[in-house]
């Protein structure tokens, strides 16, 4: 989970760091978050970790994490994250966030 959770701090980074002056931001919470094992990892080698997103809707959307180890996935992490207002409540998508998270969505088969 650790890994899973750093891989989504640097994805969210680098999306902040797309859109700066765009006026679009506010604060992201992890709502719901499941982890498939798929073979046991070891410290060595190392471990890739691709991101994608799998489903956006009108509040949130899952980022999917998975684990590469030896060429084949050894974890997956989907993880549900919603947006926040400045009072706290969840909040849209706007266009400009949904288009960033189209970027990276799976097709519709790999999903």
């Amino acid at each position: 989970m650790t890994l899973a959770e750093e891989a989504r701090i640097r994805f969210h980074a680098f999306l902040a760091s797309q859109r700066q002056g765009s006026g679009e931001g506010g604060s992201i919470v992890v709502a719901r978050q499941e982890i498939d094992y798929h073979a046991e990892t070891r410290y060595a080698p190392a471990i890739t970790l691709q991101v994608s997103v799998v489903r956006i809707g009108t509040k949130s959307y899952t980022l999917r994490q998975q684990g590469i180890q030896d060429g084949r996935p050894v974890f997956t992490v989907d993880s549900i994250l919603v947006w926040l207002d400045g009072a706290g409540s969840s909040r849209a998508l706007t266009e400009g966030e949904r288009a960033e998270l189209e970027a990276w969505s799976l097709p519709e088969a790999e999903s």
